[in-house]
């Protein structure tokens, strides 16, 4: 009896067995392109072996070859971020959108809509969408009803239905959910853009009710595909990077990520709770997020098991794989095909980049940006505060007041990933191209009715830049704070003078909230000699990101004088014209209006800062650092140049 009772069990899973059918699904991602989808770079006027999606075309064909299924997602940040993004959107796109060309052709399943993709107003993000032969998603942007969500503005999510191949050959029928995010944030960011047309919702919160809602409609897995960094702290509401939460909903089975130009899976994230920094998965789901501007592609290898009545994941792994090989200095080949169906906007920007618009006697190098006053960003405050003078001229509430700028490095080392990426526009005759590589964005010129309090408190969030250094450790100290802090916050005042004291902790972290309430970094805060009392009043030139982004100190609606009808970047354009024109060339020597204040103990600190390896760089740094520095052997994992830097 016993026997024949084994015997059944077996038989019984045997039946079982046969019965379930494994299917392999392949999922590949692309993510912040930001326009880069020629292998070529135009502020440098080369090509270039680092990105561009006629590159990374080699690599999804190759994956697509080697899948038994497989699905085509990209992230977003699409449409905005590079020369020839930017001209499409300045002087209008001929025919269909060059970003639609390559991705239409490549036949992608699915998009997602960046944060970015609202830098240039709705209108012309519709506009765009339209060239796409694929559906768009997003699944918390809904149109503004009296300030309330209303119907949702884009489709918030879709299953198609696909038909896969499974292991032993036999066809079937599997219906994939696709649901996309972007950080709510972009009511900030693009306020000037989305103010009374659209209201952002809570990621987490749209996906919990939308993924109970697939399911019920037949989803048999669902894809996330959030524009949304990795975020392990507590969460909530309205988190920027929700990745991590994302990942504990009961039905979402895998995750193609993106928004922070990181690498997932990689060492970045090793040791963290909840993370397989190996295997790609957070909390259990393979999960991915490929660089940025076509560096890499992510990969997805899901298996699926159908017992005849429902289909699960049984197993999920990521990787990503890179078009550039950093130790053979190599990169893969680009897609000829996909090259030759955009070659006709890349010749049409190649020809809109040389405009010639004046010359300098000067180089624009950004390698020193982040430890010291730089010409890359006087040439802009210059610019800014030339403009906002002459627009106030005969206000009686604004010409008597002090005029400042606000500017960053936009190019210094990106986010601690990109050895390259710095500005570099060298003496001589001056392009569209450099304009475009010394300012960045295609924001727009606002200014600021401020208080002398707001300066002080902005320089102060602005200082999270720099790590504490402890004047009694005597081992290696980083002193940028890559990790908790983006370059491209990291502003610079220029018409008033301060310091800046990294031997005190950061008053703020990155997003102005309070760290330590009684630590404060700047001192010494001047304007024309004189302290700067909390109740002074300033006008501040800075752009639309900033002076409505409500992060900063007086970023509010209100405190806004000047709504300029030019970007930035035309702004700075029509000053190197003007000042070319006047003088024969533009000049923007450093006023060196801020500096690191003197250390204790600083010749005995072994603290560096990371920057350009390139000789370019080595001679600059030579020729131009105030503070004495000496180069480290060797470049860090990342391929950054390290310098011990004494803080005298």
């Amino acid at each position: 009896m016993k026997n024949f009772f084994l015997l059944s069990l077996s038989l019984t899973f045997l039946i079982s067995c046969q019965n379930q059918t494994q299917v392999k699904l392949r999922i590949i991602e692309t993510t912040d392109i930001h326009g880069y989808y020629k292998d070529y770079d135009y502020y440098q006027n080369r090509e270039s072996k680092k990105y561009g999606l006629v590159k990374t075309a080699t690599l999804i064909k190759k994956y697509i070859k080697s899948a038994d299924n497989y699905t085509l997602v990209d992230n977003g940040d699409l449409i905005q971020g590079s020369p020839m993004a930017d001209f499409v959107a300045s002087y209008g796109k001929e025919g269909t959108h060059p970003a639609f060309k390559l991705m239409n052709h490549l036949k992608y399943d699915v998009g997602n809509i960046g944060n970015h993709e609202f830098n240039y107003g709705l209108d012309f993000l519709n506009e765009s969408l339209k060239d796409a032969n694929f559906p768009y998603i997003n699944a918390n942007v809904f149109k503004d009803e009296n300030g309330k969500p209303g119907a949702p503005y884009f489709k918030q999510y879709i299953i198609k239905e696909k038909e896969v191949v499974d292991t032993k050959g036999k066809k079937h029928k599997l219906k994939i959910g696709y649901i996309g995010f972007v950080p709510p944030q972009i009511m900030f960011w693009d306020k000037a853009n989305l103010e009374g047309k659209v209201i952002a919702r809570d990621i987490v919160e749209v996906a919990k009710e939308l993924t109970v809602k697939m399911k019920n409609e037949g989803a048999d897995i669902i894809i996330a595909i959030p524009h949304s960094g990795i975020s392990t702290d507590k969460y909530k509401l309205y988190a920027e990077d929700s990745v991590f939460y994302l990942s504990k909903l009961p039905f979402i089975n895998a995750i193609a990520f993106g928004h922070t130009h990181a690498v997932f899976p990689s060492k970045e994230y090793e040791g963290i709770e909840g993370i397989d920094a190996k295997k790609g998965t957070i909390n259990g789901k393979a999960a991915v997020m490929p660089g940025k501007w076509g560096s890499h592609i992510g990969i997805i290898d899901l298996k699926l098991n159908y017992d005849g009545t429902i289909w699960s994941v049984i197993d999920g792994q990521s990787s990503v794989e890179s078009i550039y090989d950093r130790n053979s200095d190599m990169s893969v080949k680009p897609d000829l095909e996909l090259s030759e169906i955009i070659e006709e906007d890349h010749q049409r920007t190649l020809k809109l980049a040389d405009k010639k618009i004046g010359s300098s006697k000067q180089d624009f190098y950004s390698f020193l940006s982040l430890i010291q006053d730089d010409a890359t960003t006087q040439i802009v405050s210059n610019a800014q505060i030339d403009y906002v003078k002459k627009a106030i001229q005969g206000d009686a509430n604004l010409s008597d007041l002090p005029v400042l700028s606000a500017v960053a490095p936009f190019k210094a080392g990106g986010r601690k990933n990109d050895p390259n990426g710095y500005t570099d526009v060298s003496k001589g005759e001056l392009t569209i191209r450099n304009a475009a590589d010394l300012y960045l964005y295609p924001n727009i010129l606002y200014a600021l009715k401020i208080t002398g309090k707001d300066v002080r408190m902005w320089l102060e969030c602005s200082a999270g830049m720099f790590a504490h250094i402890d004047t009694n450790y005597f081992k290696e100290q980083p002193l940028i704070n890559w990790g908790g802090f983006r370059t491209y916050n990291f502003d610079n005042i220029d018409g008033v003078t301060y310091e800046i004291d990294v031997t005190e902790r950061r008053h703020f972290d990155e997003d102005c909230k309070v760290l330590n309430k009684d630590s404060f970094r700047i001192k010494n805060l001047k304007y024309n000699g004189k302290p700067v009392k909390d109740n002074q009043e300033f006008i501040l030139a800075t752009n639309n990101y900033r002076a409505t982004g409500g992060k900063f100190s007086g970023t509010i609606k209100e405190n806004v004088v000047i709504t300029a009808p030019d970007t930035n970047r035309q702004v700075l354009i029509n000053y190197i014209r003007s000042e070319s024109k006047k003088k024969g060339f533009v000049e923007a020597k450093p006023n060196m209006n801020w500096k690191i204040k003197s250390v204790p103990n600083a010749e005995k600190l072994k603290v560096y800062f990371e920057t350009s390896p390139s000789k370019k760089a080595s001679r600059f740094i030579k020729e131009n650092a105030i503070y004495p520095l000496k180069r480290l052997d060797g470049l860090d994992e990342e391929g950054f140049a390290r310098y011990q830097i004494n803080l005298k």
